[in-house]
């Protein structure tokens, strides 16, 4: 089976086409090499996917005949991915959303007068 193929029979992309177009970019590897949509994959490969800045490894199990439901992709493929690739986008969650709340928009004014009365502050303390 290809590729593309499994990856979205067993629901990790919501189109084949965009399964493709992961392979494509080299989102999708076997043994840390990058492969293309039509390489074909067998039982007991291992295969890193990446998606949404998580590093997702997947062992493979059997080969569907076609996509198959949710309660059972789980005869189909196993999901070795390490915890730390979930803890890493929790702590880029929280770098990103250090000063402003997202939607708020520019400094205004007097938050610019505040930045600048906290580092006019902070060169004299060192002087």
């Amino acid at each position: 089976m290809r590729i593309d193929k499994y990856l979205w029979c067993i629901r990790i992309f919501k189109t084949r086409s965009i399964a493709t177009t992961a392979c494509k970019k080299g989102q999708v590897k076997i043994d840390d090499k990058i492969v293309k949509p039509s390489k074909d994959i067998f039982g007991d490969e291992i295969i890193v996917v990446r998606k949404n800045q998580i590093n997702y490894k997947i062992k493979v199990l059997g080969l569907p005949e076609s996509r198959v439901g949710a309660k059972i992709v789980d005869l189909y493929r196993k999901d070795i991915t390490p915890k730390e690739e979930f803890e890493k986008t929790a702590l880029l969650k929280f770098a990103k959303d250090y000063y402003r709340k997202k939607g708020v928009g520019r400094p205004t004014k007097k938050d610019r007068r505040d930045i600048d009365n906290f580092q006019e502050g902070t060169e004299e303390d060192n002087i």
